[in-house]
């Protein structure tokens, strides 16, 4: 029976995934270009196939490692956030933002400065009720060639996530890069809001109680999946990380080629937070 769905921009198109249960429990995930996958009632069992016939294996890996793999963490309890994160000083600090604000470019940036990545895009956290530890997840930034172009100055420089696409991948596990293979206590979240003239330095500021709110709920993967049970128990572990963790606004200049300073005043934000 359906269970959620997820919009198309224009309302006049199919929705871009629908997720139905059935009877016995089992998801099924449904994609508009005919991806589909299986989650069983535990969350522990993940089929996939091509009800269209025109989806390779990699196309369906990309579901899989990404979208998918979000959603059968929030199933099996775990908050995640729409965010990247990498370590300074031993402590993790997470990158939000929205589709387009830059978390990939930043994690990518952060890479080439020598710091350890932990994440890109699915930053899952380890509740222990007065600390949050982020995960480690997969030893990849996924970057849009235009991204790409702006660090690398070529947008060949990467390889393809797969040839379908056009989205690009810097393999963190390749000489000059650190992935963090282990757990991290969280030490601070950056949210990265509207962008501001490009003439101006990156401005950070303090997101207190309430005020920060919006936007971890506005930044948590999958949310629109949740049940009733489940969003109440992600309202009650996101009230704890906002009184616990320092969530800091970013406001970065409208320019690509700033992005370097951006990240270089978050560091020096996130050494204060200490």
């Amino acid at each position: 029976m359906p269970y959620r769905e997820r919009p198309a921009s224009d309302p006049s198109q199919p929705p871009i995934v629908r997720v139905g249960r059935g009877d016995d429990g089992h998801f099924r995930v449904t994609y508009s270009d005919g991806a589909e996958f299986v989650v069983d009632a535990t969350a522990s069992e993940i089929f996939g196939i091509s009800r269209s016939g025109e989806l390779t294996l990699d196309d369906l890996l990309v579901y899989l490692q990404g979208p998918i793999l979000g959603f059968v963490l929030r199933l099996r309890g775990v908050t995640c956030l729409h965010a990247s994160a990498a370590i300074l000083d031993g402590r993790a600090f997470g990158v939000m933002g929205g589709g387009g604000m830059g978390k990939s470019t930043t994690a990518a940036i952060l890479a080439r400065m020598g710091l350890p990545v932990l994440t890109d895009d699915v930053l899952a956290l380890l509740d222990r009720a007065t600390v949050f530890e982020v995960q480690p997840g997969l030893p990849r930034v996924l970057l849009w060639s235009e991204s790409v172009r702006a660090l690398f100055g070529d947008p060949e420089a990467l390889p393809r996530v797969v040839g379908s696409w056009d989205k690009r991948y810097l393999d963190l596990t390749l000489p000059g890069y650190q992935f963090a293979q282990q757990a991290t206590r969280l030490g601070a979240l950056y949210v990265l809001g509207e962008r501001i003239e490009s003439g101006a330095a990156p401005r950070i500021s303090a997101l207190r109680g309430a005020e920060a709110m919006p936007y971890l709920l506005a930044n948590t993967y999958a949310n629109d999946f949740l049940d009733a049970g489940q969003r109440a128990r992600e309202l009650e572990v996101l009230g704890r990380l906002g009184s616990q963790i320092p969530i800091r606004l970013v406001r970065a200049p409208d320019d690509r080629g700033k992005a370097a300073r951006v990240c270089e005043a978050i560091l020096t934000d996130f050494r204060a937070q200490a």
